[in-house]
């Protein structure tokens, strides 16, 4: 089942992520769309990172709480998905925390 609404950056999704290999999150769980709402209005497919309430705090994962249970955005295990993956729209991050989950974004991929 897809998603009706065109999903924009900051929202969080339940996505399914599997099939899944090696050390990556599995299962369906809580995602936010960390890609640009120009691409979303005009691609079947989302960049998505996971939302988990038993990572390490690592710098590459930024601290949230998201549906009253604290959490990170887990960074690291950045996925493009295709619109099909999204099952159901959970709600959205506050713009401190999408501002800050950008600002690690840029540090990870600048040169």
């Amino acid at each position: 089942m897809a998603v009706a609404r065109t999903p924009r950056r900051g929202d969080v999704y339940l996505v399914q992520r599997n099939p899944a290999r090696g050390r990556e999150i599995r299962k369906t769980r809580p995602c936010v769309v960390v890609s640009p709402d120009e691409l979303n209005a005009h691609l079947r497919t989302f960049i998505v990172a996971p939302l988990t309430t038993g990572a390490h705090a690592y710098p590459f994962r930024v601290a949230c709480r998201f549906d009253g249970k604290d959490g990170h955005v887990v960074l690291d295990q950045v996925r493009t998905v295709d619109r099909e993956r999204l099952t159901k729209r959970l709600g959205a991050l506050t713009e401190p925390t999408l501002r800050k989950i950008l600002g690690v974004l840029l540090q990870m991929f600048a040169p």
